[in-house]
This record gives structure tokens, C-alpha cells and sequence, in this order.
């Protein structure tokens, strides 16, 4: 057995309400979990509308986090025309990279972009006037030399936000992706049929980039699933599809990127084809390295990692729940066949990180492909240490706070398909990853 299967990870943080997972509100579920680019704040959105920041506490050595500020993103509205609710559940938070003192992030819900400015704001007070010395009221000034000026006094420092610029009515469909350019000045949003080119400054008008829309939508046979700029190429973004594959275009080339400059996709092996292929296969995220040269997607059941000049196949593919696969009729009857999973790059690129299903989470090294198997559990916070005993197996001890069975439990314990890991973010210059897990918000280290 590997010395300590932790790989030095350790338990950090958990924010969030403690309770059992049947006591949860709806609205406290967090939605989006994002680092900004020095990785001193952290944003989450949750299904209530609401973006909560934290910011690094300075006062400890390791990498921990208190709360900075809380504001309401959004709120539910109602489209008339289409007599469609539109509710207020953050999809994606954006940071845009710091140029001043204030904060900018964008978050979208379905249908609404909003760009936010956060800054510290001066609280004052009335300290002295004609009418009050302090607490203390005066008699009014009988002599015009007795009349003074008012001071002001500094109070208190208090964090506002407020909404700089909001960005609507450009997408008929649900937005599910929204990622700034590399020169920060635009960004795009993509939702199940279209991808849109915004400038951050300009509000009222945004320009189509990809269209896949058939004129007649009984035609249609794949949906964007997500997309994504390069880091550093402010020219070229990817986008994914529901079909298994993902397009890599040049804004150069054309204004509309409907031809695309590469096409990632591997071929199906027939002998492994049913009934959930097509749904299984339908990537879900993807991100480009740092640097830009590979490309990582999620699907399912796997992870893939691409490199942006090898168009044919991928160099690597990881099984992330495998031993689902016998259990997708049942994954299809309860919904959960159509979880949308995230995936991450470390912030030096070696290492890929994605969740799974009974709030476990995987981190793999690039190269070996040798992995990490953690658990967001609901015990780590009690004694900061990850879990405990292994239900039924009183004599595995956790050592370090990480369960040494973790990986077979994964694979032979039952699994609670409501508690899952969708969504998380990794330091961008730190091995510390911040993971949503239901309501809460844990965050783990490692040396």
C-alpha cells in the first residue's frame, strides 16, 4: 500500500452550513467556484443568485481563506413573451485580472451577463456641524462668526458592489459558458447554439461568432457545450460538442467561426456502442492548459488529454468512474446520466483534477497518470481530518486524515449520487484546490 495515499494533501477549510444533506435549501447549493489569477480571492455562486468572495487571510502561514464580502448577482425573473421562468442560479463566475484597487468578475445565470465591481468604500460621518458638537446638539448660532464649517470623520471601511455593466438579451438559449480574452478588453458567452464576441465596456451590442442553428431545429443533432479562450492567443478559442468532439477556431479567419481551424475527436469503437453512448460521450467541460498547448475535456465517465497539434487522438484518457458503466440505466432514470462535471489544471499544468459521484475527487499527475482519490466529507472539518473509519471496516484508521481505502471504497461502496463534486478551482500558483460539495465549500492543501 502506498505510504500515505494522501499525497500530502490535506484538509484546509469548510465553509458553508454543516447540517445533513436532507436539511439543505435549494438556494444554498453552490453553483460556480472560481480563483482569481494571483489566487488571494476566491468567488462562489450558488442556485439562491448569490456571489459570496473570500480573500487569503494573511495572519496564517498556510493557505486559508475568510470571508470578504457577499452580494445578490441575481435575481428570478419571468419572460412574458415566452412565458418561461428565468432563475437566479449563478452558472459562471469570471474574474477579470486586476487593474486598480477594485475587483471586476463577471457572472451569468441563464439568460444575463453582469460585470461587478467590488471595492472598499470610506464610511463617513458628520462628526461636527452648526447643529451638534459630536452626540451633543447645540443652540444654533446666534453671530455669524460662531457659524463653522461641517467636518466629516472617517467611520468605518465597508465593501460595496455594484453592477458596472449588464449584459442582455443576446442569447435565446441557456448560457452555460462565459470566459474573458486574454487581452481583457472582450470576452464571449456560448449557449446551446450560439457563441457570442462581447467587449467588456460596450453593454448594448455583441457580435455572433458560432452558429449551429438549423434552419430547421428538427434537424438538429448536437448542442455547444462549452467554451473557452487561449490563455495567451487572444485570436483563438475551442468549443465543444454534445457529438464528442471539440473545434478549435480563429477569429482571424472569418467573422463568423462556423469553419473551424481544428477538429478534435476520436473515433468511436462500435463494439462499445448502446443506448447511452451518445449521452455519455457529450463533453461537459474544457479547459486549456496554462500554456496553452493541451487541451483537457470531461466527458462522463473519462478524461481526455489533447494536444492543441495532434488532431487524430488523444494523448492521454483517464477512467474517472468506470465502474459506473454497469449502472447507467439506473444513472438514466434518475437524472444523474446528465450531471455536467468540471475539470481543472494545476496551476504548473502537471496535474488535472475532476470530481465524481458520493463527494469523492480525483487528482491525476499528467505524466504517470498516477492518482489521488479524496473525499469532501462532512467529517473533515470535525477533527480536520478527512473522514475517519471506513463504514464496516472499523480497523482502517485514517492516517493523516486521509482514508487509506478511498479508491476501492469509490468503486465498491454504494454511492450517494446526490452528493457529487461538479464543480472546482485550483490555485493558480498553489497546491490548494477549492471544492463545492453541495452546500459547502471545502478547500484543501498540499505540501
Amino acid at each position: 500500500m502506498d505510504p500515505d495515499p494522501s499525497g500530502g494533501w490535506r484538509f484546509a477549510q469548510c465553509f458553508g452550513d454543516k447540517g445533513d444533506v436532507e436539511d439543505i435549501t435549494e438556494a444554498d447549493i453552490i453553483s460556480a467556484v472560481e480563483f482569481d489569477s494571483t489566487g488571494n480571492y476566491l468567488a462562489t455562486g450558488d442556485k439562491g443568485g448569490r456571489v459570496v468572495l473570500f480573500e487569503r487571510n494573511d495572519m496564517k502561514k498556510s493557505c486559508e481563506y475568510k470571508f470578504y464580502t457577499e452580494f445578490q448577482s441575481h435575481e428570478p425573473e419571468f419572460d412574458y413573451l415566452k412565458s418561461l421562468e428565468i432563475e437566479e442560479k449563478i452558472n459562471k463566475i469570471r474574474w477579470c485580472k486586476r487593474q486598480n484597487s477594485a475587483h471586476f468578475l463577471l457572472s451569468t445565470n441563464d439568460k444575463t451577463i453582469k460585470l461587478w465591481k467590488v471595492f472598499e468604500k470610506s464610511l463617513r460621518v458628520v462628526s461636527e456641524s452648526n447643529m451638534t458638537d459630536g452626540q451633543r446638539a447645540l443652540p444654533p448660532p446666534s453671530l455669524r462668526q460662531h457659524l463653522r464649517l461641517p467636518r466629516m470623520q472617517h467611520q468605518d471601511n465597508i465593501i460595496a458592489a455594484v453592477p458596472r455593466k449588464v449584459y442582455s438579451n443576446a442569447h435565446a438559449y441557456h448560457i452555460h459558458s462565459i470566459t474573458v480574452n486574454s487581452d481583457q478588453e472582450t470576452y464571449i458567452s456560448a449557449d446551446d447554439l450560439r457563441v457570442n464576441l462581447w467587449n467588456l465596456n460596450i453593454s448594448d451590442q455583441s457580435f455572433n461568432i458560432v452558429d449551429i442553428k438549423p434552419a430547421n431545429m428538427e434537424e438538429l443533432t448536437e448542442v455547444i457545450t462549452a467554451a473557452e479562450f487561449h490563455p495567451t492567443q487572444c485570436n483563438v478559442f475551442m468549443y465543444s460538442s454534445s457529438k464528442s468532439n471539440i473545434k478549435l477556431a480563429d477569429m482571424r479567419d472569418s467573422a463568423l467561426c462556423d469553419r473551424h481551424a481544428k477538429l478534435y475527436e476520436e473515433e468511436e469503437d462500435p463494439s462499445n456502442r448502446s443506448f447511452f453512448s451518445e449521452i455519455i460521450s457529450s463533453i461537459s467541460d474544457v479547459k486549456f492548459s496554462h500554456d496553452g498547448r493541451y487541451i483537457l475535456a470531461r466527458d462522463y465517465l473519462s478524461l481526455r488529454i489533447w494536444d492543441v497539434n495532434m488532431e487524430s487522438r488523444p494523448l492521454k484518457t483517464i477512467q474517472i468512474h468506470d465502474h459506473l458503466r454497469g449502472k447507467l440505466c439506473d444513472l438514466y432514470e434518475n437524472d444523474c446520466i446528465f450531471d455536467k462535471f468540471e475539470c481543472t489544471w494545476s496551476g504548473d499544468d502537471r496535474n488535472v483534477l475532476t470530481g465524481s459521484y458520493h463527494n469523492y475527487l480525483r487528482i491525476f499527475d499528467v505524466d504517470t497518470l498516477n492518482d489521488i482519490v479524496l473525499q469532501a466529507d462532512k467529517s473533515a472539518f470535525k477533527a480536520k481530518k478527512i473522514g475517519g473509519p471506513l463504514p464496516g471496516n472499523k480497523q482502517l484508521g485514517a492516517k493523516n486524515g486521509i482514508k487509506p481505502g478511498l479508491k476501492d471504497a469509490m468503486q465498491l461502496e454504494p454511492l450517494d449520487f446526490n452528493k457529487k463534486i461538479l464543480h472546482a478551482s485550483w490555485h493558480p500558483r498553489e497546491n490548494t484546490i477549492a471544492i463545492a460539495a453541495t452546500n459547502n465549500l471545502f478547500l484543501y492543501s498540499a505540501a
